[in-house]
């Protein structure tokens, strides 16, 4: 994958989306990042940006445990949305969940290309480009 142009950051816990902006910020690693604090409103987002391509992200970085939409339910969804998004956007999810079965249950969709235990980090940034 070559660096993403446009990232999202889906995170109910604002210090996690903060650090993680820094980080990709601070390795260059996209152009542009959208940050939403819920798993709705990236759904919301994704559904509104379908006409626009150039602004839906590249790569979507997905917390597991979060409330109401959590990471499987956002996943369900995602799956609903037009091909145009479903193809453009790539999922990894980036979550402190050492729960064996959900990491297994999330790493089977066909859109999660990746799965990173929080903290982000500089080198998880390279292994994604170079995977």
């Amino acid at each position: 994958m070559q660096s993403p142009k446009v990232v999202m950051l889906v995170d109910d816990n604002e210090t996690d989306n903060f650090i993680n902006q820094r980080i990709i910020e601070l390795a260059k690693f996209s152009e542009k990042i959208v940050i939403k604090s819920s798993g709705k409103s990236a759904l919301e987002y994704l559904e509104k940006e379908e006409t626009n391509p150039e602004s839906l992200p590249d790569l979507i970085f997905l917390d597991i445990n979060m409330p109401i939409v959590d990471g499987f339910v956002f996943l369900f969804e995602f799956e609903q949305l037009p091909e145009i998004v479903r193809n453009k956007c790539k999922i990894c999810v980036l979550s402190s969940s050492d729960n064996q079965r959900d990491i297994e249950r999330i790493t089977s969709n066909e859109y999660v290309v990746e799965f990173i235990t929080k903290p982000l980090t500089v080198e998880a940034l390279r292994k994604i480009v170079n995977n």
